[in-house]
């Protein structure tokens, strides 16, 4: 049995296909990265895993259990924070909290872990892109999911930031052991990040490669085996005429 099994046998907006024939099938800890072109489903089928989208035929299983609707044991994180404005970086980090009894201790650990701390008391209008996509990822955590997804979260920071970011994630992968899913368009970030990297073909949008990273951790960008699987990355967009 896998830890998530993910099975989408059709998704159409109005009549229009626009996800067939996707099975996934994830394992507890795994990051796999789904990548392709814009408007592949991509996102949709995000939406499937987290339970906000349910008009479609197919399942989502999670440790044995099939999951409707939103399940407290996803996590997500958006492109955009979605902070709210009104309330300080501390209580948007708690926000979800059913108790009181351990948030604060909770909220202190996730401040340290995303590089936050000093700046529970700062409101979202005071943080930098990178900073509040930071309380954002830290929210996502909070509960103690089994599973994080993540929809293009690094594409509105700069170059800079987003490499701080996904150094982060990394971090944080293997730190909580969490099974992710990434949704990206950046082949180098998917390589970077993932043990596995999921092509997506469009029209509609099936996987068309599932390609095993087999690399090291702590990963070396430059490094020669990096490069290679980068390749292999490339390699496969092209064969499905993505690139």
């Amino acid at each position: 049995m896998s830890h998530l099994d993910i099975h989408v046998a059709t998704k159409k907006f109005a009549d229009k296909p626009v996800l067939s024939n996707i099975h996934l099938s994830v394992a507890q800890g795994e990051v796999v990265s789904l990548i392709g072109a814009s408007g592949c489903g991509k996102s949709t089928l995000l939406r499937i895993v987290s339970g906000l989208e349910h008009d479609y035929t197919g399942s989502v299983t999670l440790d044995g259990e099939k999951l409707s609707g939103i399940s407290p044991h996803i996590g997500f994180i958006f492109q955009e924070p979605r902070l709210f404005p009104w309330l300080n970086v501390a209580q948007n980090i708690a926000f979800n909290a059913t108790s009181v009894t351990d948030s604060d201790a909770r909220v202190t650990q996730l401040l340290a872990e995303m590089g936050l701390t000093g700046l529970e008391k700062a409101l979202p209008k005071q943080l930098s892109g990178g900073q509040a996509q930071r309380v954002a990822i830290a929210r996502g955590l909070f509960i103690h999911p089994k599973v994080l997804l993540l929809d293009e979260p690094f594409s509105a920071v700069d170059a800079f930031t987003r490499i701080r970011l996904q150094d982060l994630l990394a971090h944080v992968a293997q730190l909580h052991r969490i099974t992710i899913i990434l949704v990206t368009h950046d082949v180098d970030e998917a390589v970077f990040l993932s043990d596995r990297v999921v092509v997506i073909g469009n029209q509609p949008g099936t996987v068309v490669a599932d390609l095993k990273m087999d690399l090291a951790s702590p990963r070396e960008r430059e490094s020669t085996a990096l490069l290679a699987q980068r390749a292999s990355v490339f390699a496969a967009l092209h064969s499905a005429h993505i690139v």
